[in-house]
């Protein structure tokens, strides 16, 4: 009967330390509980997170697309560079949609976008560039083609200025150079063998030949006679563009192709002048002047073909 108490006793503690254990082991499993769940939510948000990013970069590479589409050049070698980025940024948009959990992905097409957008802004550059030379060279053809027509025109002009010089200068005065030919020529036997050629490619010079014709009441002397010639378009033949080579004519002044002086008693003398290129000649009609005392004397043409 005296051991009851002390097994009454016993039988406390245990059910104590039993009690210690259970409320340590909930809370243990509570711990964990919430560690768990923590982790749970805390990669719900980085899902949440990846899916936002993932979203932003797909809007970034469709608003690139659209740009990319707005990118138009006439150069063939660009517009394949930009074909290629194109499809680039659709392949993109592709894995986007396929790895749109995936943050490691998604870090590597946020770099690729922002590497395309880089490159984007070298192309704009390239292509603004490309059509300011496009519209400078339109300027410039322009420009070209005004200068010919007004070329064309004053050849006209001059045309009528000869005629109303003619009708108001003595002409018992001027000298004339009369028959006129123009011939195509090229040399062979170290030049000294003269072959006349009408094909352009083959004329080494244009040999302009006539008779400054007997006058007996003109100036008797030594005399400069010029030869000017307006090509094909409308330039005139000279072996440089500055004033050592201009001469005046009918109220005028141009570019002569040669000259060669002559000694003139009144009589007839046989004159030939030839013409050097200072480039190759080319097929189509040269008008030529033959130009005495600041006067046209002489006209002839030659087509070369």
């Amino acid at each position: 009967m005296e051991n009851k108490p002390e097994e009454k006793k016993s039988n406390n503690r245990i059910l104590i330390i039993l009690l210690a254990l259970l409320l340590v082991g909930n809370g243990v499993f509570a711990w964990l509980w919430l560690k768990e769940r923590g982790r749970a939510n805390t990669v719900i948000v980085e899902k949440q997170q990846v899916i936002v990013e993932r979203d932003n970069v797909k809007k970034e590479l469709l608003d690139l697309q659209e740009e990319y589409a707005s990118l138009q050049t006439n150069d063939v070698a660009l517009q394949k560079e930009l074909e290629d980025k194109r499809a680039e940024i659709a392949e993109l948009l592709e894995q986007a949609e396929k790895h749109k959990d995936d943050a490691y992905i998604i870090s590597k097409l946020r770099k690729e976008t922002e590497t395309l957008r880089k490159i984007m802004k070298h192309f704009v550059v390239q292509i603004d560039s490309l059509n300011t030379l496009n519209k400078n060279l339109i300027v410039e053809k322009d420009k070209v083609s005004a200068d010919l027509t007004a070329e064309k025109d004053k050849t006209t002009q001059l045309s009528k200025d000869k005629d109303a010089l003619q009708s108001t200068v003595n002409i018992g005065s001027i000298l004339k150079a009369e028959n006129p030919t123009v011939k195509g020529v090229k040399f062979k036997s170290g030049g000294k063998k003269e072959v006349e050629t009408t094909k352009a490619s083959r004329v080494e010079r244009i040999k302009v030949s006539f008779i400054l014709g007997e006058n007996k009441i003109a100036k008797k002397g030594p005399r400069s006679v010029y030869v000017r010639i307006v090509t094909p378009d409308g330039k005139e033949l000279t072996k440089s563009p500055d004033e050592g080579n201009m001469v005046k004519f009918n109220g005028s002044k141009g570019y002569f192709a040669a000259k060669q002086d002559v000694s003139y008693n009144g009589e007839d003398v046989a004159v030939d002048v030839f013409c050097p290129s200072p480039t190759e000649f080319v097929p189509g009609k040269y008008l030529v002047n033959i130009i005495c005392d600041d006067v046209i004397v002489g006209e002839s043409s030659i087509t070369l073909k």
